[in-house]
């Protein structure tokens, strides 16, 4: 029951950075694909929908690789012996938990490339938008998935 609780916790975590996240897509949608051009001419209220953004990605991300993640392995009881995170990884793929490995090392790549911080060079900072807009619903599917997936170890 441990286990269950873990998971839901953290999956209630999640829901939560994804609620904010699909709101902040929803308002940006009609700036995307977003130019160097227009990115300088948002609106201070547009730009901290954009921070938003930035954030609910990054803290989604966060908490499935951290929290989600280790407590699908242990709810599925495949946890064993799994010294890094690229084996939770493998593992989840393995068990149909997520559908690539691969793919989710790319989210975590654009949510490290968000760390990166380029204030003079909109031409980086519209592409980088553009990219994470573009991922964004990859990361909301990906946590979709494992809903559905853990919908038969949650019933037991």
């Amino acid at each position: 029951m441990r286990a269950l609780e873990a998971f839901e916790g953290s999956l209630e975590v999640c829901e939560r950075h994804a609620d904010r996240l699909r709101w902040a897509m929803g308002e940006l949608s009609r700036h995307f694909p977003l130019s160097p051009r227009e990115l300088g001419e948002l609106t201070d209220v547009e730009l901290a929908i954009i921070d938003q953004f930035i954030v609910r990605f990054s803290k989604l991300q966060d908490a499935m690789g951290a929290k989600l993640f280790p407590n699908v392995l242990a709810l599925t009881q495949e946890h064993g012996d799994l010294p890094t995170f690229i084996d939770k990884l493998n593992k989840l793929e393995k068990i149909g938990a997520i559908e690539s490995a691969s793919a989710w090392l790319r989210l975590r790549e654009m949510r490290n490339q968000f760390a990166h911080d380029y204030p003079d060079d909109p031409e980086i900072q519209a592409g980088l938008l553009n990219k994470a807009y573009g991922m964004a619903d990859d990361l909301l599917d990906c946590l979709s998935h494992i809903k559905v997936f853990s919908e038969p170890y949650r019933a037991m």
